[in-house]
This record gives structure tokens, sequence and C-alpha cells, in this order.
């Protein structure tokens, strides 16, 4: 069974037109969406303003959250390089310990 997506311009006007009709069953019907999945929406929305149906799986973040993020994964991939460089220097000191006649 496929989930379907709906777009946030679609969620947006269910949501708005439940409210402005009182009544989440009927545009449910008319709609093909569950009632359920309407009331999910509308909490959605209500928590949290600023990131409410991003789409795709996307938060919509604000300029200090993307920042963070990017900071968190140039952290990443540094943390990684190092490890990687560490490796690297061990691997070359054993090499040059079986040349050197120790």
């Amino acid at each position: 069974m496929l989930k379907k997506k709906y777009t946030r311009e679609f969620k947006l006007k269910t949501i708005e037109l439940a409210e402005l009709k009182r009544n989440v069953p009927s545009v449910a019907e008319v709609l093909g969406v569950s009632r359920s999945m309407i009331y999910h929406w509308k909490r959605e929305m209500d928590k949290n303003q600023q990131t409410y149906f991003p789409g795709n799986g996307q938060m919509n973040l604000t300029e200090q959250e993307r920042e963070l993020k990017r900071l968190q994964d140039e952290l990443n991939e540094v943390r990684m390089e190092r490890d990687i460089l560490k490796k690297a220097i061990s691997i070359f000191s054993k090499t040059d310990r079986k040349f050197s006649g120790s």
C-alpha cells in the first residue's frame, strides 16, 4: 500500500476549510482524507507555526538552526578526517619500524 503524499498547500486549505465549515468529518469525506489526518495536521500546525508541513521530511529551520546544523556537519567531517589521519600515522609508523631495523 502506497502512502499518499499531500502538499503543504493541500494541508493548509484542508485545515482552513475544516475550520470554516466547523465540520471535520464532512470535509474529510469530501476530500477523501481521514478525520484523524486532518486533526493531526491541525495539531502539527498549532504546535509550531514556523516549521509546520515543510515537505519531504525536511524541517524548516531558522537561520541559527541552519548554521548550527552546518557547523555540526563540518565538525563531524573534521573528526572523520582526523581519525583517518591517526590511522594512517599508525600504519606508517609500523611500516617505518620494519624498515629501520628496530
